[in-house]
């Protein structure tokens, strides 16, 4: 790598498909509305959901696949296609000399002999537009650029074929519009209509639609450049190169707002993906590709995505906006809060807007949110819905009926919640302090729950029990009507981990064997290789496997924190995720990994929670 903040490989990992090379290396870029472009280094699509316009969950334009006519009037393609029969034709990977990841923009360089040819692309912020630009770098004379437009318009869960009602394309000056949905646009358009039929994406296979071509005779330094956009049609976009261009002084303005530098620059612009424009606000997309926007992800990324790259305002309004929609949907009876994805939600919004007040001062806000987190949190443990306070001990009790829908028994008194509980509380105290309210309540709850949690947690094999009061039914190894799960997992590492983490203070005997049996450079598995149960991959199909094994990038925040308030060091915690910034997701960070080495990547490739996490220590322990 020349520098740290820019990616680069040769023809070795561009010229081949491996997974491990440059068919398993994924780019991204986003347009800040949700919408986004994605696919991999050779070229190669290996999902359904890599296109080069994707919007409101919808692939439009599939590719943009250039032919070179050389001088001597060979004609070379550069595209890549894998078919349904397993060919790859053509095969233009074998022409790549390098791709470079630069200010977070892909840029691949083809070479055939003395002809050099390169492509750019970006995405208009703001808008759902593609900009692409094919330039000539060098070459003997002039030669002919031709771009076959490939596509489809479909849900990005689902797969087109022919036999299916045909895309409309209606021909309009520079180019055409796809289905009444997007719109393309280029030099020397020339209508083709014809599908192209079994197209391997992966394991699905697809049709697509050739739309028509793009043509241009260029001299070295020349280009040729093509918008491809959706909302209003009828608006024409800047030139491709000066959204570009755009786009990269962006990126230079997101870093200098971080403050930050090499890797660390390099997370910022990963984290600016996914923040997007909401109708009410800014949000956060939980990662790419299908990943959807989660409240409790969001506020688990909330303090790197935000606090860690200057963009306090903007997570202001995001606080607000999300506090207000969940205030809303209590008003729902049968609402979000019955889904297990939400049950821990309003725990981590209490917690993100507690970090903000802490590190910012910003009192205007503690009074503006405090006492509508606290109706939140007496309506989402006012005992109608699966999360209820046990008035005994204070502590939270997840319900049974619940544990059907969770990939790793819950049922009982979780760790994590509860240390999520706690900490909550502790928070609300601080909030109300802080805008003069009467803090009695909270400040009730949390002395009994701090208590019960120190006494009921501790597990005699020196760290934390998982769960404790588990339903007999759901641990049939437990004796009597309940048992405490002693296995080793890191849900436990938020006891110590979070601002008022219950065990601060505690033996340091958890977060070291959570170290020693769940550590991987890559993040921590969700349980230990000992423990019965452990499968370091998961099976297609096979959900629970992602809780018995599999590595989860971002508990290395948790883990970090737990060290530190262990009195543990962290020094080189980071070496392998920051390598990992190549390997992958290029210049960002997946959700999973496979528990055991050589810990291959897993699951979406850009995970806004492992991005902010490794951003958020980066900065505070290095």
């Amino acid at each position: 790598m020349p520098r740290n903040d820019q990616i680069i490989f040769g023809p070795q990992v561009c010229g081949s498909l491996a997974v491990d090379a440059g068919g398993g290396r994924e780019w991204l870029v986003t347009d800040g509305l949700g919408g986004y472009a994605s696919g991999t280094v050779s070229g190669l699509r290996t999902r359904r959901e890599h296109a080069l316009l994707t919007v409101s969950d919808h692939v439009g334009l599939v590719s943009l696949d250039l032919t070179v006519t050389l001088p001597s009037g060979t004609k070379v393609a550069l595209g890549t296609h894998r078919w349904e029969a397993g060919a790859t034709d053509p095969a233009g990977h074998r022409h790549l000399e390098t791709f470079a990841l630069v200010d977070g923009l892909p840029r691949w360089r083809w070479r055939i002999g003395d002809v050099v040819v390169e492509r750019e692309l970006a995405m208009r912020h703001g808008h759902h537009c593609l900009a692409v630009v094919d330039r000539v770098v060098s070459a003997p004379a002039p030669v002919g650029l031709a771009v076959a437009a490939m596509c489809t318009w479909r849900t990005t869960h689902s797969t087109r074929r022919a036999a299916h009602a045909p895309l409309t394309v209606e021909q309009v000056s520079g180019g055409a519009v796809i289905d009444r949905a997007y719109r393309l646009h280029g030099p020397g358009w020339q209508p083709a209509g014809l599908w192209h039929l079994g197209v391997r994406t992966g394991d699905d296979i697809e049709d697509l639609w050739h739309a028509g071509t793009f043509s241009r005779q260029v001299e070295a330094g020349g280009m040729c450049e093509i918008s491809a956009w959706a909302g209003d049609l009828a608006a024409e976009p800047p030139a491709p190169s000066v959204v570009v261009a755009a786009e990269r002084e962006r990126a230079h303005r997101l870093i200098t707002l971080a403050k930050t530098e090499g890797y660390a620059a390099t997370l910022a612009l990963a984290a600016d993906r996914f923040i997007v424009r909401a109708a009410d606000g800014p949000d956060v997309v939980s990662g790419y590709p299908g990943n959807g926007r989660y409240l409790a992800d969001t506020m688990a990324a909330y303090e790197g995505l935000f606090l860690d790259t200057g963009r306090v305002d903007e997570g202001r309004e995001l606080l607000i906006a999300r506090t207000r929609a969940a205030t809303r949907a209590m008003r729902v009876p049968a609402g979000p809060w019955l889904r297990h994805d939400a049950l821990d939600a309003p725990l981590w919004l209490v917690h993100a807007v507690d970090r903000h007040v802490t590190r910012t001062g910003d009192g205007d806000l503690a009074n503006r949110l405090a006492a509508p987190l606290g109706r939140l949190l007496r309506h989402h443990l006012g005992g109608t819905g699966p999360l209820t306070i046990d008035p005994a001990d204070g502590l939270l009790r997840l319900s049974p009926a619940t544990a059907p829908d969770v990939e790793t028994p819950r049922a009982g008194k979780p760790v994590e919640i509860n240390a999520l509980w706690v900490n909550a509380l502790a928070a609300m105290c601080d909030l109300l302090a802080e805008t003069g309210r009467d803090d009695t309540e909270p400040r009730t709850r949390h002395t009994l729950a701090h208590a019960s949690f120190r006494s009921r947690f501790p597990a005699p094999e020196g760290w934390l029990y998982d769960v404790v009061e588990g339903p007999a039914a759901i641990y049939p190894l437990g004796a009597g009507t309940h048992h405490d799960d002693p296995s080793l997992r890191p849900h436990q590492l938020l006891a110590w981990s979070l601002p008022h983490a219950p065990m601060r203070g505690h033996a340091a005997n958890a977060v070291r064997a959570a170290g020693e049996s769940l550590l991987t450079p890559l993040g921590l598995r969700t349980l230990a290789p000992a423990e019965y149960g452990y499968q370091p991959r998961q099976p297609a199909g096979l959900d629970i496997a992602h809780h018995q094994g599999t590595v989860w990038t971002w508990l290395i925040g948790p883990y970090a924190d737990a060290c530190v308030a262990a009195g543990l060091p962290v020094e080189g915690l980071l070496t392998g995720l920051d390598a990992h910034l190549s390997e992958a997701g290029l210049g960002s960070l997946g959700e999973t990994a496979h528990g055991d080495a050589p810990h291959r990547a897993a699951g979406p490739p850009f995970s806004a929670r492992s991005v902010a996490e490794v951003l958020r220590v980066k900065r505070r322990y290095e």
